[in-house]
């Protein structure tokens, strides 16, 4: 986590507010986080949920673990101080979505637990729903969607996590998903969850 440089800033406090973005959307906001290893299906299940909200006209945002890394998180690698600032970086960018009355799906293996919970901390009980998508190492080796497992049983990456780094299951997500199911099933199963919520 990094230290806190700016100095002489003082919070602006907005007359249009998160109630009010909600009320014009027709929908609360909340952040929907997506957790698991790779391969486990997340960034699939995010976006098959985005999808299916977009479809009831709900106002929605992907936050993709690889695709930040392209730009936002560009500078960052893969230790485990660079985890932490990565996960830091997404979870201050999802609450300014939470702010804006969006719904905010962030896909990221984020495998320690404590960054997880820091993320939490940063909103009200309830803005934030972490997704455990659960899926054994063996099934997540044998999609090797992006063949990274292959290139880590190899050596090539000396820092993968689940095979020579380690993945914090959650230990009371709101929802787990067992995506070894169909798709539609995990979809529905998110869906459901944000019902019985009252965030549609």
């Amino acid at each position: 986590m990094t230290d806190k440089k700016s100095s002489n800033v003082v919070w602006h406090q907005a007359v249009i507010d998160r109630r009010l973005r909600e009320q014009q959307n027709g929908h609360k906001s909340v952040i929907l986080w997506f957790t698991g290893l790779s391969g486990a299906g997340k960034s699939t299940l995010a976006h098959a949920v985005e999808e299916r909200l977009h479809a009831t006209n709900c106002r929605t945002f992907v936050l993709d673990g690889d695709n930040v890394r392209h730009g936002l998180c560009g500078d960052l690698g893969f230790s485990d101080a660079d985890r932490q600032e990565n996960i830091r970086r997404i979870g201050e960018v999802a609450k300014l979505f939470l702010e804006a009355g969006i719904i905010s799906l962030t896909a990221f293996i984020s495998p320690f637990r404590a960054d997880r919970e820091r993320v939490r901390s940063l909103v009200l009980h309830g803005d934030f729903i972490e997704v455990y998508c659960k899926c054994t190492l063996e099934l997540c080796e044998q999609r090797d969607v992006k063949g990274l497992y292959k290139k880590a049983r190899a050596g090539q990456i000396p820092v993968f996590t689940g095979i020579s780094s380690p993945y914090e299951e959650p230990l009371n997500p709101e929802l787990v998903v067992d995506t070894s199911t169909t798709l539609e099933q995990c979809v529905e199963q998110v869906m459901e969850c944000l019902r019985q919520r009252g965030i549609l």
